[in-house]
C-alpha cells in the first residue's frame, strides 16, 4: 500500500464519518480511475431501514452505468471497511478491479463483540472467500483506531 492509497483510504474514513453524522452505519467508499481520477463517492445510506444502500453497490451501479468493462477492469475501489458478502458479489458482477480497504472484516466483527453488539444477519466472509482471482489490500493499520472509534459510537448511539 502506498501513500496514494491511504489519502484515498482517509477520504474513505471521512465519508464513514459524514455517514455516522447522519444516522446511518460508518462505512464510505469511492472508486478511481486508472489514472487517479475519483470518480464516484458515498457512505452508507442504511437508516432509513434499507440494509442494502451501501457505498460499494452504489459504486456498482454507477461503474455499470458509466464506465466501459475495460474502464471497470482498470478502476480501483476505496473502502473504509472490507466488503461484506453482497457488495463484494456486487464488484465481481460489474467486473470492477482492485479493492483497498482501511478496516477488515474480522477487525469489525472482534470489535462488534468488544462493543457487545450483536452479529449481523450476514456472516463476515472475507473477500477472497466471495471473489475469484482478486486484487485485494488492506487493512490498513494506520486508519484502524478512527474507524474502530467511530463502530464504538454507532454502537453506543444505537445502545
Amino acid at each position: 500500500m502506498n501513500d496514494t492509497d491511504r489519502q484515498y483510504l482517509t477520504r474513505c474514513v471521512e465519508l464513514a464519518e459524514t455517514a455516522l453524522s447522519t444516522g446511518n452505519d460508518p462505512f464510505g467508499s469511492l472508486i478511481v480511475s486508472e489514472a487517479g481520477e475519483v470518480l464516484f463517492e458515498d457512505h452508507n445510506r442504511t437508516a432509513d431501514g434499507d440494509a442494502t444502500q451501501h457505498p460499494e453497490i452504489a459504486i456498482a451501479r454507477w461503474a455499470a452505468a458509466n464506465l466501459s468493462p475495460e474502464e471497470r477492469k482498470r478502476a480501483t475501489v476505496y473502502t473504509s471497511g472490507e466488503h461484506c458478502a453482497m457488495c463484494a458479489a456486487a464488484h465481481g458482477w460489474v467486473g470492477l478491479g482492485r479493492i483497498v480497504y482501511a478496516s477488515s472484516s474480522e477487525q469489525l466483527t472482534g470489535w462488534m463483540k468488544e462493543f457487545g453488539a450483536e452479529p449481523g444477519p450476514v456472516n463476515p466472509l472475507p473477500i477472497g472467500d466471495v471473489l475469484r482471482d482478486s486484487d485485494v489490500e488492506g487493512p490498513e493499520s494506520s486508519l484502524s483506531g478512527r474507524i474502530r472509534e467511530l463502530h464504538r459510537q454507532n454502537v453506543q448511539k444505537q445502545g
